[in-house]
């Protein structure tokens, strides 16, 4: 199966692109262990993100990536993780299963999207890493296209 044919925004140039940046080229990416994939996707000099810590709270809630490079450096210890545990055979299949990107608000050159992790990826020794969070991510629409701005996530899902 072609997972990249999942974008649902065929008919939206916009929400296209912003789909194929946070979901199929953030998971190629994280999968390949590869930073460079990704890294032009950002606006560097705009970005942080916001690390919600499982909780509800926005009082809980911690600015753990004030740049760039802090975002980098997790989520490459992330993905170097994920990758030394997960069934190879499975996992592109099992990531691309567990998330969902179907709401992204577009207001002039902002863009707000809310994606969603939902589901079991199998593990190497026979377990199974749960994906179940969100992340909402801003974005600016900027001369090459749109980037990153910064985002809330590692939220429960669902909230409430």
């Amino acid at each position: 199966m072609d997972l990249y044919a999942l974008n649902p925004f065929s008919a939206d140039p916009d929400r296209h692109a912003i789909w194929e940046m946070l979901v199929a080229r953030d998971i190629e990416a994280f999968l390949a262990c590869d930073w460079s994939m990704v890294e032009p996707d950002f606006a560097a000099d705009r970005f942080f993100g916001i690390d919600g810590k499982s909780s509800e709270n926005p009082d809980d809630w911690r600015i753990s990536f004030p740049t760039l490079g802090a975002y980098r450096d997790s989520w490459l210890a992330g993905a170097h993780d994920f990758a030394s545990r997960a069934l190879t055979e499975t996992a592109k299949a099992g990531v691309f299963g567990a998330t969902r990107l179907d709401e992204i608000e577009i207001s002039g050159d902002r863009a707000l999207a809310h994606k969603k992790f939902d589901g079991k990826v199998a593990m190497t020794d026979g377990t199974y890493d749960t994906l179940n969070w969100q992340s909402i991510y801003t974005l600016a629409r900027l001369p090459g296209g749109w980037k990153l701005t910064g985002f809330i996530g590692y939220l429960p899902y669902p909230m409430g």
